[in-house]
């Protein structure tokens, strides 16, 4: 006999529950979602856990049931496809506050390597796909801009950080840099060191750039584009220039 793809119940009607039919498939993540009072619990522990509880003492021998004791049956009409069950409760086993169903029963892990490779970043200002690349697949991108196009290569180096970088700016006028964009302003490096007390966000400037054809050109693109990510740690951002604005072409990250 095939098993059943699917867990159908018919004719549930356990407390909130108002005869109520649905099919829920196996092998998948299954999420009951509704208002206080809209029958959730009522259906998952209830009525699902209940009966795959009370089938599986059904199943043991007699010798075993009569330390378990009876188990009511719920109320519906049909349940078909249901497995054996276990049910968590919703409330921490330990004292640490990081301690939850997910990182108990370690499905956490699962989910998380589940969600990556899935999950799909979007730049929050272009809305553009973010993926890694190679320095040479960020170069043919770059490329297929129109002739004449200005950008700037940034590389992000401080995210929403507190602190006055001396060090920093120190480290990148030793590299040749001599301009950065500070919360997106594009200046030279400041001489004073920053609030300390404030968040900052920098970019080092690696080049500005005019889009052309030509080897000479793909070459100095290729180095900056190079060395934006290394100074940037496989991060790379595009500023598209025009009189009137600035605007984010794309956030790469590469594979670096």
């Amino acid at each position: 006999m095939t098993e059943r793809k699917s867990i159908h119940i018919k004719g549930a009607n356990e407390h909130n529950l108002k005869n109520l039919e649905l099919h829920l498939p196996k092998s998948s993540l299954v999420v009951f979602t509704g208002v206080s009072g809209s029958g959730k619990s009522s259906l998952a522990f209830d009525t699902i856990y209940a009966e795959g509880q009370r089938r599986y003492v059904e199943s043991l021998s007699a010798y075993a049931r009569q330390f378990l004791g009876l188990m009511e049956k719920p109320k519906f009409d049909t349940i078909t496809g249901l497995s054996p069950t276990i049910a968590i409760e919703q409330k921490s086993a330990s004292k640490n506050p990081r301690s939850t169903v997910g990182t108990i029963t370690e499905i956490y892990d699962y989910l998380r390597v589940l969600y990556a490779r899935i999950g799909k970043q979007a730049c929050i200002h272009c809305k553009q796909t973010v993926g890694k690349s190679h320095a040479s697949s960020i170069v043919k991108s770059i490329l297929k801009s129109q002739q004449g196009e200005k950008v700037i290569l940034l590389s992000p180096l401080v995210d929403n950080r507190k602190g006055e970088h001396r060090d920093l700016f120190q480290g990148l006028k030793s590299q040749g840099i001599v301009r950065v964009r500070i919360e997106g302003v594009i200046q030279d490096i400041p001489e004073k060191p920053l609030s300390k007390t404030k968040k900052h966000t920098i970019e080092a400037v690696i080049d500005r750039l005019v889009i052309k054809k030509g080897e000479a050109f793909s070459k100095r693109l290729t180095d900056s584009v190079e060395t934006a990510l290394k100074l940037g740690k496989g991060r790379l951002k595009v500023l598209q220039l025009s009189d009137e604005s600035e605007k984010l072409m794309s956030e790469i990250k590469s594979c670096c």
